[in-house]
């Protein structure tokens, strides 16, 4: 497969116009080399408010803006289960593909979604933007330099709340079609962590609830990890904490290190000891953000690494394939608690 680059500003429409859509919008502002193009959104008079706010055409549907405005790459933020339809839709024009995670709710419709842009010869980006939170980033380091020695146990913990009004805003949340529960959704970037800094999972065992809210999916969850380095892991969901969002954070262990990377979105470093010295200790203090919301600043920076990837300076952060393990890893985090069992990753079935 040859991807195509592309010269000069990067021109992104942007497709569904709800509550993410705006972290996309600081971030394309903020980035010389970028242009928003034009929005579209199911909701005509939604999107033709934002259009006129962000000064481009508005559209009712991806393929209107598609045939009308030229563009290169198609950032997707409609709902999870409708990713891969508007991603292989936008490839099949001919654009490159970004989408919001989760990328797919089914390992069909990832796949479906990452063999679309092999073929079509375009990038498919799934964002993961807490990867590139300063704290994380650091996180990552000293896992690369063995600080840690033997890692014997990983933590994440997302306490938040989502009210029953959010859930009502729009149909789509919480539903299994479109959405998937706290785990799918909000946890979403902290289970790709999991993965990402302390290495492929053998096997989950969970247990899912759907507590007080009236939705078709979870509002709370845990799940028991067994890595195949032999370390183990837990992950904490919660989205009904009162009377706010109290905590998003990861904790790893090791024979030679403690490291807790908490606040309400693993932006700011609660507690960072290793054995030996590293220079990197010195950065620990100038890595702790402060962000407005749960969605931290990484959205800029992700886009920044698409912009260099497009014009062939850099690989991407996160494509399609790597987007896929941590919905691997979701979709087994489900299974056991839909079947009561332990579940092998990866799964033996496509689920």
């Amino acid at each position: 497969m040859s991807t195509s680059t592309v010269v000069g500003p990067v021109r992104v429409a942007l497709l569904g116009c709800g509550r993410i859509s705006r972290n996309h919008f600081e971030a394309i502002k903020r980035i010389d080399g970028l242009d928003l193009v034009a929005v579209a959104d199911s909701d005509l008079a939604r999107a033709q408010a934002v259009g006129a706010e962000q000064g481009v055409p508005a559209f009712g549907s991806l393929d209107e803006m598609l045939a009308a405005v030229p563009s290169d790459l198609v950032s997707i933020c409609t709902p999870s289960g409708l990713h891969p339809q508007h991603g292989m839709v936008a490839a099949r024009a001919g654009r490159h593909v970004l989408t919001e995670k989760p990328m797919a709710i089914s390992l069909a419709g990832a796949d479906e979604l990452v063999q679309a842009c092999d073929n079509a010869g375009v990038q498919l980006f799934v964002v993961k933007q807490n990867r590139l939170n300063p704290p994380i980033q650091l996180l990552r380091r000293a896992v690369d330099k063995g600080r840690f020695g033997r890692i014997y146990s990983a933590n994440v913990t997302v306490r938040w709340t989502r009210p029953q009004e959010y859930y009502d805003a729009e149909p789509w949340r919480g539903t299994w079609e479109f959405d998937g529960g706290a785990i799918m959704n909000q946890a979403s970037h902290y289970v790709d962590l999991m993965q990402w800094l302390v290495g492929p999972v053998e096997s989950v065992m969970a247990k899912t609830a759907t507590q007080a809210r009236r939705i078709e999916a979870e509002d709370s969850g845990v799940a028991l990890l067994k890595f195949r380095s032999g370390a183990l892991g837990v992950i904490e969901v919660t989205v009904l904490t009162y009377p706010r969002n109290l905590e998003g954070s990861i904790t790893i262990l090791g024979e030679k290190g403690s490291v807790k990377i908490g606040g309400t979105a693993v932006n700011r470093v609660d507690t960072w000891l290793f054995a030996e010295y590293d220079d990197d200790d010195k950065l620990v203090e100038a890595a702790n953000t402060n962000p407005p919301n749960v969605y931290g600043f990484g959205h800029e920076g992700y886009y920044r690494n698409v912009l260099r990837v497009l014009h062939g300076e850099a690989r991407p952060d996160t494509d399609g394939r790597a987007g896929r393990k941590s919905l691997e890893l979701i979709l087994g985090i489900y299974e056991s608690a839909k079947i009561g069992r332990e579940v092998p990753i990866p799964l033996r079935t496509k689920l």
